[in-house]
């Protein structure tokens, strides 16, 4: 058994690598919160129980072992945060702590229920996949992008909310860029801020910096996968 505290960094330094960041101890440190020399000595406990690889200058990778556990945590979260919304009926901006709490002390028994309970799910409620039992996760749908990449005239359909801030996820439940939702660019400014959208026959400006955040395909793409939390032939974590 792992304390909680090991299996947050597990989960974080996984977060940290598929966003494609390097995870260097600075890194670690900001995204849990804690000093640099905390973040040290637990790298240091971590690289001697076989979970992560430590390079100085080159920073911390899980191994194959400690990626095993992190999907299993990560597994957890995004079906509690999912059976948090749609069952309990919590809203999507406050599901993320209560996840945080409880995936540490869920069983298998349980696990299993809730992926019963929700139809087998590919998606959590911010479009993060889910870990399948087997704790594989599919590649990234294709053509996803950050709408801050977004050309106008493009249409396109929200695939995946970035980041759990709850002010950032109620403004964008408020208008309308959820999981699911098309929408249209209309205009980009200077440097890409802020871009003029319509979404559900609303226009709205978004500033670059929540752009990046809302992940968008090719809407012409998005009739041949599977909706959000449903399993089809073509089944995320």
């Amino acid at each position: 058994m792992l304390s909680k505290y090991v299996e947050d960094y597990i989960k974080n330094i996984y977060l940290l690598q598929e966003r494609g960041k390097r995870v260097s101890t600075t890194a670690l440190a900001q995204a849990l919160g804690v000093s640099a020399a905390s973040a040290t000595n637990m790298i240091k406990k971590l690289t001697e129980l076989a979970l992560v690889e430590y390079q100085p200058y080159r920073g911390v990778r899980l191994t194959e072992v400690g990626e095993k556990v992190a999907l299993e945590i990560i597994r957890h979260h995004r079906l509690l945060e999912l059976y948090l919304t749609e069952v309990v009926g919590m809203s999507w901006d406050k599901v993320h702590a209560e996840a945080d709490a409880l995936e540490h002390v869920i069983s298998e028994e349980l696990e299993e229920l809730l992926d019963r309970k929700l139809g087998r799910p590919l998606l959590d409620p911010h479009g993060d996949p889910i870990p399948s039992k087997e704790l594989r996760i599919p590649p990234p749908r294709a053509g996803l992008t950050g709408l801050d990449q977004a050309r106008a005239g493009a249409g396109l359909e929200v695939a995946r909310i970035v980041g759990a801030d709850p002010e950032v996820l109620r403004y964008l439940a408020k208008v309308g860029l959820k999981p699911g939702a098309p929408l249209q660019v209309l205009e980009v400014g200077p440097f890409g801020d802020p871009l003029r959208i319509r979404v559900r026959g609303k226009e709205q400006v978004i500033g670059a910096t929540i752009a990046a955040q809302i992940l968008v395909v090719p809407r012409s793409t998005t009739a041949q996968r599977a909706r959000r939390g449903k399993t089809t032939p073509s089944s995320r974590s």
